[in-house]
């Protein structure tokens, strides 16, 4: 039977820790590397719902995008949220592995899928590194197009039904950034790069006011969407690795932000 350590050799290649960013905190953070794996659950955070979901369904391994803890820690009880669930995950020995910004950045990662469904040409890194791919990505459309078409774009890749605009939805996009969740230290790249759009998971008020002060226009489908996918992604990516262990991605996984309207 395979075992967690199986599982991290794979997860390492799909997504080298060298591509990882310097402040996170990937690997394994959890458990046990001999325990035998027969079923393993991906997710985007660990939460009450999730944690729930993997005990219940006694998965061995819970591959989790943002890492928990993700800054180092003096105590782990029952006093707040994330240690109540890490003693909960240890309790029953699920081990739990993140690869957070190298999976980001990944040769098959969440930046490259997102590239590839806005259908950009020429991808590379948004930040190249030294002997890695480097941190999001930047491409070109064969015919240049308004930004409301490449919205549309992304809310049908995402199965979502809002997204937010920064700049003028006739703007024309040639050039493209991509940049999945909370990135906002992209966007300085992407001017210098000569983007004329940055798809961002999410971004801070002063940042879409700089985004416009530059003329760069901004996609903001939100944080979740902007990664979400890639976790399911994942679990298919493993399967075909593991046919003989059990793998999904959670099904309790929601979106926390809701949009109120008026009708």
């Amino acid at each position: 039977m395979s075992t967690v350590s199986d599982l991290i050799r794979v997860l390492q290649t799909l997504a080298p820790p060298a591509l990882a960013e310097d402040w996170d905190n990937v690997g394994l953070l959890v458990g046990d590397r001999r325990r035998p794996v027969a079923k393993v659950m991906t997710c985007l955070t660990l939460t009450p719902p999730t944690v729930a979901e993997a005990v219940e369904h006694k998965a061995d391994l819970v591959v989790v995008h943002h890492p928990l803890p993700f800054r180092p820690v003096r105590q782990i009880t029952t006093d707040t949220t994330a240690g109540a669930m890490l003693l909960e995950l240890i309790a029953v020995g699920v081990a739990v592995y993140s690869a957070h910004t190298a999976f980001d950045s990944a040769a098959e990662g969440i930046n490259q899928r997102l590239a590839r469904a806005l259908g950009l040409r020429g991808v590379g890194p948004l930040v190249p590194r030294e002997g890695a791919l480097g941190a999001g990505r930047t491409g070109w459309l064969e015919e240049p197009v308004p930004l409301s078409e490449l919205a549309e774009r992304a809310k049908a890749f995402l199965a979502i039904e809002r997204i937010a605009l920064v700049g003028d939805p006739k703007h024309r996009v040639r050039l493209a950034g991509i940049a999945c969740g909370a990135a906002d230290d992209l966007l300085r790249p992407a001017i210098d790069a000569g983007c004329d759009c940055l798809l961002l998971g999410e971004a801070r008020f002063h940042t879409c006011l700089e985004a416009e002060a530059a003329g760069i226009t901004l996609l903001l489908p939100g944080h979740f969407a902007s990664e979400r996918f890639a976790i399911e992604a994942l679990a298919g990516m493993l399967s075909e690795q593991f046919p003989d262990i059990e793998m999904w991605a959670a099904h309790r996984e929601r979106d926390p932000l809701r949009w109120v309207s008026n009708a």
